[in-house]
C-alpha cells in the first residue's frame, strides 16, 4: 500500500540515521575517554626513575621524615666520594660516600653502577658484578631514605692480580658512580688497578652503622 504522505515518511527516515549517528557518536566518545585514562601513571622528575621504596632502614643515618616515596636519589643531588680503603691478597675494597647534597629527601634500595675511566673519561674496560663472593660486598640489599645531609655507601672489591691471559691490568683514575635506578651519573677521581677484565664486585647502598655490613671502611657512629 502506498504511503498517503511521502514527504513525513522521508522525514521519519532522516530522523532515525540522524539518531542512530548520534548514539555511535556517544560510544565512540565513552571507549575514547576509557582508553584515555587506562594506563596513566604519575610523573617523576627529571633524570629520576621510580625506586618502589617507601620505608628507610633501621640503621643510623636514615629517616622517612619528609621523604618522596618513589623518586629515587639522583646523581645531581648527591655528594660522592671515596670514605675508605683497604686491602690484603690481591683484594681490594673501596667504600664510596653518597651524601644528600640537595634540600629534600630521597630514597635508594639497590645496586649501583660503575664504568672504569681513563684520566680523559675515555671508558675502559668494566664488568659489574652485583653483591658476589666478597663477605663486603655479599649484603642483602635494604632500603635506604637520605634526608638533606645524610649519606649513605656502597662497598666495592676488585683484584689487581692478572688473571688468564692478562700480563698487566689498566690503571683507572676515576670511576662514573650510577646511584640505584637514578638515569644520571657522577665521576670520583682515584686510582684502581682493576684486573679480571675490569672485574668490580658492588655490594647494595647501605647506611652507616647497618648492621651486617662487614666492613671498617666507611665511618662507624
Amino acid at each position: 500500500m502506498s504511503d498517503p504522505d511521502p514527504g513525513r515518511t522521508g522525514e521519519r527516515r532522516r530522523a532515525r540515521v540522524l539518531a542512530s549517528a548520534a548514539a555511535s557518536v556517544a560510544v565512540a566518545v565513552g571507549l575514547t575517554a576509557c582508553s584515555s585514562n587506562k594506563g596513566t601513571t604519575p610523573g617523576t622528575t627529571t633524570g629520576t626513575t621510580s625506586s618502589g621504596a617507601t620505608s628507610s632502614s633501621a640503621g643510623a643515618g636514615t629517616t622517612t621524615t619528609g621523604a618522596s616515596p618513589g623518586l629515587a636519589c639522583a646523581a645531581s643531588a648527591l655528594a660522592m666520594s671515596v670514605a675508605g680503603s683497604e686491602g690484603a691478597a690481591g683484594t681490594l675494597e673501596v667504600t664510596y660516600a653518597l651524601r644528600n647534597s640537595s634540600s629534600s629527601s630521597c630514597p635508594m634500595d639497590g645496586f649501583p653502577g660503575a664504568q672504569l675511566l681513563s684520566s680523559s673519561g675515555a671508558e675502559l674496560p668494566t664488568r659489574v658484578v652485583r653483591g658476589g663472593s666478597y663477605p663486603f660486598t655479599n649484603l642483602a640489599p635494604s632500603p635506604v631514605v637520605l634526608a638533606p645531609g645524610q649519606t649513605a655507601y656502597f662497598n666495592m672489591g676488585y683484584s689487581d692480580v692478572p688473571t688468564g691471559n692478562e700480563t698487566t691490568c689498566p690503571t683507572a683514575a676515576q670511576i662514573e658512580v650510577t646511584p640505584p635506578d637514578a638515569v644520571d651519573h657522577d665521576v670520583v677521581a682515584g686510582q684502581l688497578n682493576v684486573c679480571d677484565n675490569g672485574t668490580l664486585t658492588v655490594s647494595p647502598v647501605f647506611a652507616a652503622g647497618s648492621a651486617g655490613t662487614k666492613t671498617t671502611a666507611p665511618p662507624q657512629p
